[in-house]
């Protein structure tokens, strides 16, 4: 199907059928508008979860295995505010505690994240006790695969459970991961090698350009396992990818992963008429695996825990009641500078990370100078 053909029916809410590795069919998105007429009307959990102990347990997308609801992010656990030790007693506590989702990245903290999970992971059999995420910057096939080989050393381990593409944010992202010679060749390699299981992708920009990757994924005929985006009270009013691409992603069996559920601080700053546990609340009310919380204290644990046990899903009227409160806030994005400023793009600020161009678009390119 012509590239024009695919955009005009995907307007009319028509969708490009592929076929994926298991032979399952995959039906690309569209690009609807990203302002929602009704920021409630949004896809709700209709189960939540097994409880075992302190924690809820969601199916990984369309495969069997259960992960915790609640993931422990990497980033926060290797800043400068959190020791060494302390990063290692918060992973055995909310490990012990029932918290099987384990987030990170290879660039977070110049490596210090992986390096400080891979300790605590190595201790008394903890790491077989995980759903072990990272994720890569590589754009093209040497840099990412140096950079899976750099986070097996790091984690000390030899596989991690799942692997995805980080920050997707430039249209041309998902061209430059599916080229010739692109980063998705060394994801699928070292899945065969063994040193990964699932495959997904991030970002936190805007949700036409996750649509843009599920698009170019689709018509290559590859189905991701998890998707990674911004899902929170605010979110549902701004550049929506709780109403752009989770519906998308429910509908075929790909894994919802939560993440900024408070912006990193920031959409606290809002003091917007919300509270602590209400945000995360919201989040879990949503069709996720998993959602992702930065966890650098205990104080951030409990938390954690306590939404979950006090956790009860919502109806649509008392989302909309919850999405009021937080609307004179969200409707110009003020407080999700993930999409509005590059104050999160790691990427943009080390260009490097990503590698040089592939092969082919070196032969291809003209002098610029």
């Amino acid at each position: 199907m012509e590239r024009r053909s695919f955009l005009q029916g995907a307007v009319l809410g028509a969708g490009l059928a592929a076929t994926g590795p298991a032979g399952a069919a995959v039906n690309a998105p569209g690009l609807p508008q990203t302002r929602p007429q009704d920021p409630a009307d949004l896809p709700f959990v209709t189960d939540p979860g097994e409880m075992r102990g302190e924690m809820l347990y969601r199916p990984f997308g369309r495969h069997a295995e259960k992960i915790s609801a609640i993931g422990m992010g990497g980033f926060h656990l290797g800043k400068n505010a959190v020791s060494d030790d302390e990063a290692t007693r918060l992973i055995h506590a909310g490990i012990d505690r029932g918290i099987t989702f384990m987030d990170n990245c290879w660039d977070y903290n110049e490596g210090r994240s992986e390096l400080r999970m891979g300790e605590a992971l190595s201790q008394g059999g903890y790491r077989d006790k995980v759903f072990l995420m990272s994720k890569m910057d590589g754009r093209t096939k040497d840099e990412a695969m140096k950079q899976i080989d750099t986070s097996l050393k790091r984690l000390r381990t030899d596989r991690i459970d799942l692997v995805q593409h980080h920050e997707i944010l430039r249209y041309d992202d998902p061209d430059r991961v599916f080229a010739e010679g692109g980063a998705m060749e060394a994801f699928v390699e070292a899945k065969k090698q063994g040193k990964l299981r699932y495959i997904g992708f991030t970002g936190h920009k805007d949700p036409r350009i996750h649509l843009q990757m599920l698009e170019v994924a689709a018509e290559r005929g590859f189905q991701f396992d998890s998707v990674q985006m911004p899902l929170n009270v605010m979110d549902a009013h701004f550049r929506s990818f709780g109403h752009l691409v989770l519906p998308y992603l429910v509908q075929n069996g790909i894994a919802p992963l939560a993440m900024k559920t408070f912006g990193d601080g920031v959409i606290l700053k809002s003091d917007a008429p919300i509270k602590p546990l209400e945000y995360l609340h919201f989040s879990l009310n949503l069709p996720v695996a998993v959602v992702i919380t930065g966890i650098q204290n205990q104080r951030d644990l409990d938390q954690a825990f306590e939404a979950v046990k006090t956790f009860r899903p919502m109806d649509k009227a008392r989302v909309a009641e919850l999405l009021g409160r937080s609307r004179p806030y969200a409707l110009e994005g003020k407080y999700e500078l993930f999409k509005t400023s590059a104050t999160f793009d790691g990427t943009a600020k080390n260009a490097a990370w990503l590698g040089e161009d592939v092969p082919g678009v070196q032969k291809l390119a003209p002098t610029m100078e």
